[in-house]
């Protein structure tokens, strides 16, 4: 009897694919199988597809590429179609991919195969569906579209590998994973899941000689599926003796493959016997290309992270030797579009005088390029205060040393042609940097500040009240080479807090600078008043409180703000609902102690005053809108309202007197004392002119000539007192109102 009778006998034809001249050949049987007349035939490929499922049919490409790979038959199910598109019969095909290369140099395939009928269960009937079915299909295509998923966002290694343990595949999950990695000559356990402590020992580290499957898929790149202990034994007798103690029934060891390079190995192994058919090689396929991939983006990740990170200490300064009498916390958070750096800095700068410099800034942008800028100028300022210089002096050195150096790479740019100009034009464009430089007297308390462009600092009075301190300042660094950068000089007060920080501590979630500041200022004001100087012991954990008693809870201020920015409390407050990590972040807290007698009790038990002091100059006239601000936030807790509206009314008439009747600038010093309730305002603007207020009868429609007037109708008591030079206008408003408590 003939081969192809005893085929038939069986329902079993034969077919060959050729896929270069684009033809099927098919014996009598294969064609009745396909729904075509039952002799032999030669078809073009066109005509063959039309007779299968189209879903099955784009299925047999990945099967085909598959064999290849691994040197196995190609294994199919197909549903064979009739011209109406009604399902005739299921076939089998069993094929072996052989490759042919053209002579110039194509490569093509040509399958020789089998098709045999398969008979589907009946509904209602209680055969068990193979695991090659519709429903198998449809559960593989989910589970990989949900490892994919958890894979591609999987950030790190670790959390890769935690992704693979708990890949739950349809119909045959393993019991244990292992991933190897390859360094140089030998191949290294990276992780493993489904093993006990210890078991990992003789995987560690192993020769790519050795006769283990792992290593031969690193060396050959094509996978190994052992179905049975017996297949293991007989391929690999000298490791068996390792893997025999675990008691599996099946393995499959593929390539970790990404871009061409095999990057290591992955074995699954399984409790119970699997027979690895195409559809399983091929879900097993998957899943190592993307273990390969997002181990891939991980490494790359994490290297990145080490990279940024180190870069990151090693630009940002260590806050310096202990000062005595101050006690200084900084926090930087930096963003850098996923690059963990960026243009903010803070610095703590010894002086030869015996004091010591604050300095924080902000170079333009989040990239690369603003954190190099950042470090060049972060030395070029700690070089020019180490040398002694003012602070003014110091800015506009820095201000020249920016400027220059942008010019230069900018000019280096457009010298390497045009085309890396237009290239590296945005990198190369020049940037600016603002900058706040504060010179401190640790002994006294005395600041002096210059500003180029930067937020002005904040002070925490002793009793909780917050102010922002306005001073004057310039252009941010680098726009204007020459620039001068007036210094604004006043007093850190024993038990007061001064908070210097970056716009993004402001600015961070979609906050302007009104809004922003609100929200820290909330913060700064949480805390109760005296909390910068607890008793030894009661601080956060981990602080050295017992030496420095408020270091713990200048530390715990510094965290709280950086968390009203960051933190989960961020996205209820004023402000859209924008990303959080939008902006770099530095804040530098400087606290000087108080008068304590280190048991937690102040010496003077009464409530402190609180003072502030603004300078507005002739050339300044926009500071009188600050000097009204300043008396607001001052009497922010106030009984009265109209009392705070008075107030505001005669400091912004006294100052506008100064400006416009005398040639000199005015200086603001206004002082609250008492407990609440019974407290007493107290405003003093001096000025250097020796002419005095008059009463004055301005008529109707006249615009000025009423602030003697208005002093007295407003003020419970007012009164000029005469200086050596020029004479000081004051007057003073007692609160209207009781203890809420009382």
């Amino acid at each position: 009897m003939r081969t192809e009778d005893v085929l038939a006998a069986i329902a079993t034809g034969l077919w060959r694919w050729d896929n270069a001249s684009g033809t099927v050949t098919l014996d009598g049987e294969a064609a009745r199988l396909l729904g075509l007349p039952a002799e032999p035939v030669v078809l073009p490929e066109v005509a063959v597809r039309s007779r299968f499922h189209p879903v099955d049919w784009n299925e047999i490409n990945g099967i085909v590429t598959l064999a290849v790979a691994e040197d196995t038959l190609a294994e199919a199910r197909l549903r064979i179609m009739d011209e109406d598109g009604r399902v005739l019969r299921t076939v089998r095909s069993r094929s072996k991919p052989l490759e042919n290369r053209t002579a110039d140099g194509r490569v093509d395939y040509e399958l020789i195969g089998t098709i045999q009928e398969i008979a589907e269960p009946q509904p209602g009937t209680t055969a068990v569906h193979t695991p090659i079915t519709g429903d198998w299909r449809r559960s593989r295509e989910a589970f990989l579209l949900d490892a994919g998923r958890a894979l591609a966002e999987a950030r790190s290694t670790t959390e890769v590998l935690r992704v693979a343990a708990s890949l739950s595949m349809p119909g045959f999950s393993p019991d244990g994973l292992a991933v190897f990695g390859v360094a140089g000559e030998r191949l290294s356990l990276i992780g493993h899941h489904g093993h006990g402590p210890g078991d990992e020992g003789p995987f560690a580290e192993m020769r790519l000689d050795t006769d283990y499957p792992a290593t031969e898929v690193v060396r050959t790149g094509r996978a190994i599926y052992l179905p049975s202990p017996e297949e293991y034994k007989r391929r690999f007798p000298a490791t068996w003796p390792l893997a025999q103690r675990f008691g599996r029934a099946s393995w499959a060891f593929l390539p970790l493959i990404v871009a061409g390079r095999t990057m290591g190995a992955w074995m699954a192994a399984f409790k119970h016997p699997v027979s690895f058919s195409p559809d399983e090689r091929s879900v097993l396929t998957t899943v190592a290309r993307m273990l390969a991939q997002a181990l891939q983006r991980a490494g790359v990740a994490e290297s990145e992270r080490e990279l940024t990170t180190g870069l990151q200490r090693s630009m940002m300064p260590q806050l310096g030797p202990e000062i005595p009498g101050m006690t200084i916390a900084a926090r930087y958070v930096p963003t850098g579009g996923g690059l963990q750096v960026g243009g903010d800095w803070y610095d703590m700068i010894p002086l030869p005088s015996g004091r010591f410099a604050l300095v924080i800034g902000d170079v333009q942008g989040h990239d690369v390029r603003a954190a190099g800028l950042m470090g060049q100028l972060r030395i070029a300022v700690r070089a020019y205060a180490s040398e002694g210089h003012r602070p003014d002096a110091v800015l506009s050195r820095a201000s020249r040393f920016l400027a220059g150096l942008c010019s230069s790479q900018e000019s280096d740019a457009y010298g390497n042609g045009r085309g890396a100009a237009e290239a590296d034009a945005d990198f190369q464009s020049p940037r600016f940097a603002t900058c706040l430089y504060v010179e401190c007297d640790p002994q006294t308390g005395v600041l002096e500040v210059a500003r180029a462009g930067h937020p002005d600092p904040a002070v925490r009075m002793t009793d909780g009240t917050v102010l922002m301190r306005p001073t004057s300042g310039g252009l941010p660094l680098g726009i204007v080479p020459d620039t001068d950068y007036p210094t604004t000089r006043f007093t850190l007060e024993p038990g007061e807090t001064m908070m210097l920080c970056t716009d993004g501590l402001i600015e961070t979630g979609g906050h302007d600078l009104d809004t922003g500041w609100a929200r820290l200022r909330a913060v700064l004001e949480s805390q109760p008043p005296g909390a910068g100087s607890p008793a030894p012991g009661h601080g956060e954990p981990g602080h050295a409180e017992s030496a420095r008693p408020g270091a713990g809870h200048l530390e715990k201020l510094a965290d709280l703000l950086v968390q009203a920015v960051h933190g989960p409390s961020s996205h209820h407050t004023t402000g859209p609902l924008a990303d959080r990590r939008e902006d770099d972040i530095a804040v530098v807290l400087l606290w000087r102690e108080s008068e304590d007698c280190g048991c937690g009790t102040p010496q003077h038990p009464s409530r402190p005053a609180r003072r502030t002091m603004l300078t507005v100059a002739q050339a300044e006239p926009a500071r009188i809108a600050g000097a009204r601000q300043q008396i607001r936030e001052l009497l922010h807790d106030w009984a009265d309202a109209e009392q705070v509206d008075s107030a505001v009314l005669m400091v912004s008439e006294m100052v506008t007197n100064v400006l416009m009747h005398t040639d000199g600038d005015a200086l603001l010093v206004a002082e609250a004392v008492g407990e609440l309730g019974e407290r007493r305002l107290r405003v003093e603007v001096a000025d250097g002119s020796d002419e005095l207020p008059h009463k004055r009868h301005p008529g109707e429609m006249a615009s000025s000539g009423r602030g003697v007037l208005l002093m007295e109708m407003l003020a419970d008591t007012w009164g000029v007192d005469p200086r050596g030079e020029g004479k000081s206008i004051w007057f003073e408003l007692y609160e209207r109102s009781k203890r809420p408590d009382s």
